[in-house]
């Protein structure tokens, strides 16, 4: 087992986050009894681990005793509108019932054939039985979902589907979105389809919902990751090193200085440490280090800089070289090129900490552009 710092944590392999998998696993009991299962929200900032928690909780409804079927989908910018949001949905339940194991090749089957029954004309979703088109996404999938709970969920004895949103504030009109994905899973409860949403989004996706939104706030169960701990650090030390013969509380202590517990940079350079073991039973990784920094500049901050203006690479070097953690705009622009930030901000390149004040999303990142200064 190899650390992969770009690709999600498979579900066995996962580390840590229990306080999250409790609180998970707690609604889905809670569930048995009221027959409805809460929509979740996973907020935090890049390479935090938001992609790996959503597999994990994926991988815990579909087993015993949940008998919840995941349906796991990943949010790109060129998605559009929540019509195209449903769409999407109803494709990936549909792929996923036909692929579930716990479906029966009869199953199986209808599934294909209610796939191919849904046509799209001029962008709206048409089937062929009722010849009726449905002009929105939330009457889209109000229809659909309905359909396929009396057709495939009950009879494949599913409890429920939960629908797995990674990177939700890829979408534009963030509060419209939140506020429609909450009355839609809302009214499935309602209508008795134990239909739930749990959705990835940075920490501040909340923090620009206007009032007429306000209850899609509330709607959401809301789990914030930080860091690793020390401890979890201490986890992942024992789960990659432990068969080189490496020291482990050394080494977490090592490690955890320089990534603060961040599992992309814990993963990138855990994987850096064991490739230059190379079957050795002890690496001393502060003599490494140089030539991972090194590594770490040329395949991941170069590249956050690659696609950026002149302007907005000034700003992140006058950033890197201001004393303080945290700052505020006002510090380095003025009012009316504040979309500096935003768009830093977007590319997860700066984190808002709290109104009107950011910061750099890692140190390692500010060390590497103070490198980087003429």
């Amino acid at each position: 087992m190899l650390p992969e710092p770009n690709f999600p944590v498979r579900p066995d392999h996962f580390i840590g986050r229990q306080s999250q998998i409790k609180s998970f696993e707690e609604a889905l009991r809670q569930s048995f009894e009221t027959q409805r299962t809460p929509s979740f929200a996973v907020l935090g900032d890049w390479g935090i681990g938001k992609s790996s928690l959503l597999l994990k909780f994926a991988s815990i409804c579909a087993s015993h005793p949940y008998a919840l079927l995941p349906v796991i989908f990943s949010i790109s910018k060129d998605l559009g509108d929540y019509h195209r949001l449903a769409e999407s949905l109803l494709d990936k339940l549909t792929e996923t019932l036909a692929t579930s194991n716990s479906t029966s090749t009869r199953i199986r089957n209808e599934v294909q054939n209610w796939k191919l029954k849904r046509i799209n004309v001029a962008g709206f979703g048409l089937d062929r039985e009722t010849k009726n088109f449905l002009s929105s996404g939330s009457a889209l999938l109000r229809h659909s979902l309905a359909d396929a709970w009396r057709r495939f969920l009950e009879p494949a004895h599913f409890r429920g589907a939960i629908f797995f949103l990674d990177d939700l504030h890829n979408l534009r009109d963030t509060a419209d979105i939140a506020l429609a994905l909450r009355d839609q899973f809302q009214s499935f409860g309602i209508d008795g389809l134990n239909y739930s949403v749990c959705f990835s989004a940075r920490s501040d996706y909340f923090s620009g919902i206007r009032s007429f939104a306000e209850p899609a706030v509330r709607f959401y169960n809301k789990l914030y990751l930080a860091p690793f701990t020390l401890g979890e650090t201490l986890e992942y030390v024992e789960a990659f090193f432990n068969a080189s013969g490496q020291r482990p509380r050394e080494l977490t202590d090592w490690l955890f200085e320089k990534t603060l517990g961040y599992p992309y940079f814990l993963a990138f350079i855990s994987r850096q440490l064991l490739a230059r073991a190379q079957g050795s039973r002890l690496v001393d990784a502060a003599d490494h280090w140089p030539e991972i920094f090194h590594e770490l500049e040329r395949e991941k901050f170069s590249s956050d800089l690659a696609n950026l203006s002149e302007k907005e690479v000034e700003l992140l070097n006058a950033v890197a070289t201001c004393r303080e953690q945290e700052f505020s705009p006002v510090q380095f622009v003025d009012r009316s090129h504040y979309e500096y930030f935003s768009r830093l901000t977007e590319r997860g390149l700066l984190i808002r900490t709290k109104r009107g004040r950011y910061k750099l999303y890692h140190p390692l990142f500010r060390a590497f552009l103070s490198r980087t200064q003429p």
